[in-house]
């Protein structure tokens, strides 16, 4: 009885553990978002942007938005940072400034 008793408590224990384990698995990584200001003068341009920036390394989402001049990009941070993506709109000789909370970017032809 004893030895049932104990194989039980031990069978539950390591049930909770690797519980908690799978759980702090699955947690998303933490995400992060960054709005810049980048020159498009077409529909083609705006597609051109998306469909190269969907593949950069830790990009989860984009969008860009034409009449506004802005790409909306949520990523990884420990899959990538801001200025890997810039340098990534630069592959597309794009001119990327990132739109600051809040506010307007540097860039003088921000509205």
């Amino acid at each position: 009885m004893k030895t049932k008793l104990l194989f039980f408590t031990i069978a539950f224990l390591t049930l909770c553990v690797s519980f908690n384990v799978q759980a702090d698995n699955k947690k998303a990584p933490k995400e992060e978002t960054v709005v810049f200001n980048v020159p498009m003068d077409c529909e083609g341009c705006r597609t051109k942007i998306i469909g190269y920036m969907s593949y950069e390394k830790g990009v989860k989402k984009l969008d860009a938005n034409l009449e506004q001049q802005t790409v909306t990009i949520t990523y990884n941070p420990k899959r990538t940072n801001k200025e890997n993506l810039i340098a990534a709109f630069e592959k597309l000789d794009k001119k990327a400034v990132e739109v600051k909370q809040g506010g307007c970017c540097s860039n003088p032809t921000c509205k």
